[in-house]
């Protein structure tokens, strides 16, 4: 479904991504682990159109991304669950929700997908008129996810969905992660929570200073020496 082709891309003189190869296949969960600094954001905003890549090749179902702007990547099917979760704080969980749908014009089967939203996460039921800033991190995390699935997306990137968070959400995150690609949509996790990641994840990639280190089945790499001292507390 997805596959990134030696790509290469720089902030100012700093060379982020160092020919990062990552295949993604429909239907799996994926991750990228590495420690912070490593290039795990970079790979997922360069897939969304939101960094601009100096060399090397995005392919999306077989067609080119490296042109394709950020909001055709969208509609595309690709949909970004940026780090820090980014929801509008001003406006309300129903408001957010609604942004998530911003490339569609069917407004019923929207309204049918909010309230497929709600029952996934029964909390921004409950909460769909207050404010997002009202709402924990673990609730903005789930908002920021329902958000993102509003496009309908075939291919959902994560960044960081741990962060911040008490480690029983993390859990019930992590659950929820696996429901939405039981149902369907293709997922490349990138996470700091390596044992959390690979424990959910088919398939995982190790990235260090911007290159790829070790790849393979996740179960194999949760249990690699290398993998358990740098990431796993040895």
């Amino acid at each position: 479904m997805l596959e990134l082709k030696d790509l290469h891309v720089y902030y100012g003189g700093i060379h982020a991504l160092k020919g990062i190869d990552i295949k993604v296949n429909e239907g799996e969960i994926v991750t990228l682990v590495g420690a912070n600094g490593s290039g795990k954001t970079t790979t997922l905003r360069t897939i969304s159109g939101l960094e601009t890549l100096k060399s090397g090749n995005i392919l999306f179902k077989g067609k080119d991304l490296k042109k394709v702007t950020a909001s055709e990547i969208v509609k595309m099917g690709i949909s970004h669950v940026p780090e820090g979760r980014r929801v509008f704080a001003d406006m309300s969980v129903y408001e957010n929700l609604e942004i998530g749908a911003f490339t569609r014009k069917d407004k019923s089967e929207i309204e049918k997908d909010i309230q497929n939203i709600y029952s996934l996460f029964p909390i921004l039921y409950e909460r769909k008129n207050q404010s997002a800033s009202t709402l924990s991190g673990g609730e903005q995390q789930m908002l920021a996810i329902g958000r993102a699935l509003l496009s309908r997306p075939e291919l959902l990137l994560l960044d960081e969905p741990s962060m911040g968070l008490a480690p029983l959400i993390v859990k019930d995150i992590f659950d929820i992660i696996v429901d939405i690609n039981k149902k369907g949509t293709t997922i490349l996790l990138v996470e700091q929570n390596a044992n959390m990641a690979l424990q959910c994840a088919n398939r995982a990639y190790i990235i260090k200073n911007g290159k790829i280190e070790l790849e393979g089945k996740a179960s194999e790499l949760l249990n690699h020496d290398e993998v358990k001292n740098a990431y796993l507390g040895g």
